[in-house]
């Protein structure tokens, strides 16, 4: 049988959707040997990757505030903090590097001075995942050998290509807006999420066409930013991921 990959795509509090993915990937005995992460996807592939189960993950997410307003800042490069998300991975799994999983595992991030797509799959995991979700303009970007990373969305906002490098031979793939409707902004985070994830959905219509098996949960009736959804979007997740796990593997 091939070696399955798993990539992760972005989409902040709708990456609860994965979980329930997850739930439904174990159900079906599928032994995913390779994963790849964008931004909330980063997160969530980061414990998989050490053994997490979903259950485990599950109770994690529901710990966390992804527009977390008591982390203001005063930094001009960010509004946000999101230290929070680094404080969870290293409560969960210590101070652990990427490399030192039990499934090679890489997340993506952007280079906030060129717009060069960076693999991150070496180093410490915290620290990735900081990086990968630093939405630009929201959060602060990470700094990582001497360079300024924010939102991997920017670049590969569903890690097909990188989950590919890493020697993954069948491809499950985990598109979070494909199904995605926007609601009229009602404030400025709005606008600037809004407008991030419009950019990512037109660069994802061609990175997800290598991908063996596309998932799209359909999350058209959740808010990005509200975690109180998270229990009824890892539903929303296990469903689809159980229709389309359904099909011939």
């Amino acid at each position: 049988m091939k070696k399955a990959g798993l990539a992760l795509g972005g989409g902040a509090v709708l990456g609860a959707a994965h979980i329930g993915v997850l739930k439904a990937i174990e159900e079906n005995n599928i032994y995913i040997e390779y994963i790849s992460g964008t931004s909330i996807g980063a997160f969530v592939a980061a414990f998989y990757a050490f053994g997490k189960s979903w259950e485990e993950i599950r109770d994690i997410a529901l710990e966390l505030k992804w527009i977390d307003i008591t982390r203001l800042t005063l930094s001009k490069y960010g509004l946000l903090s999101n230290a929070k998300i680094g404080e969870l991975i290293q409560e969960h799994l210590g101070n652990k590097n990427i490399e030192d999983a039990e499934i090679p595992l890489a997340m993506v991030a952007a280079d906030a001075s060129s717009g060069e797509k960076m693999v991150l799959d070496r180093g410490p995991v915290a620290e990735a995942v900081m990086a990968s979700t630093s939405i630009p303009g929201i959060f602060i970007p990470a700094k990582i050998d001497g360079r300024m990373l924010v939102d991997g969305g920017i670049v590969e906002n569903v890690p097909i290509p990188t989950v590919k490098a890493l020697g993954a031979e069948y491809i499950i793939g985990v598109d979070l807006n494909a199904n995605h409707t926007y609601q009229k902004p009602d404030n400025i985070l709005d606008v600037i999420m809004n407008s991030f994830h419009f950019i990512m959905m037109h660069a994802a219509k061609f990175q997800t066409e290598i991908a063996d098996l596309l998932i799209k949960p359909d999350l058209s009736s959740f808010n990005r930013t509200d975690t109180s959804q998270i229990k009824d979007l890892i539903n929303a997740g296990y469903f689809a991921g159980t229709k389309f796990l359904n099909q011939p593997y």
